[in-house]
């Protein structure tokens, strides 16, 4: 019979898979918080900036897993994905998409550590949409994740 290859990235639960991947993230040089993380918030819902020490390589983990798992994934998607619920007081709740700067930032680092690559839209095609898709690298680096 024929060895079965397995696949870490859907045996392991989320967020076990998502610590490991940020742990083994923290070792890419491509992938530093930059200064301004520790100001910012990341949703206008959110009512302080974010307190976890490592939330920039968490964030990440979790970007990188979406586009493993949902092929190209852009910016705006992403955005809507980590939203949430905005407190309006005494009004009802409504959702807001995240910000859109921290997706950005991490795409962009992933970019440059040759994880993803962008695909731009090109005219006439419905085929190919914009946004992040993992490179050979990118997959490969998930996949041994153990």
């Amino acid at each position: 019979m024929a060895k079965e290859k397995t696949n870490s990235v859907y045996e392991m639960s989320p967020q076990e898979y998502n610590l490991k991947l940020a742990e083994a993230l923290k070792s890419v040089s491509e992938f530093k918080e930059p200064e301004w993380a520790k100001f910012v918030k990341s949703s206008p819902s959110n009512e302080r900036p974010i307190e976890d020490v490592d939330f920039w390589h968490k964030r990440a983990a979790s970007i990188l897993r979406q586009i493993y798992k949902n092929g190209i994934v852009g910016v705006n998607r992403l955005r809507t994905r980590y939203g949430s619920k905005k407190n309006r007081g005494v009004r009802p709740e409504k959702f807001v998409k995240a910000g859109g700067k921290i997706i950005r930032t991490i795409l962009q680092q992933s970019d440059k550590a040759g994880f993803t690559e962008a695909l731009k839209t090109t005219k006439g095609t419905k085929e190919k949409r914009p946004g992040r898709r993992l490179t050979a690298k990118g997959k490969a680096f998930l996949e041994e994740i153990k």
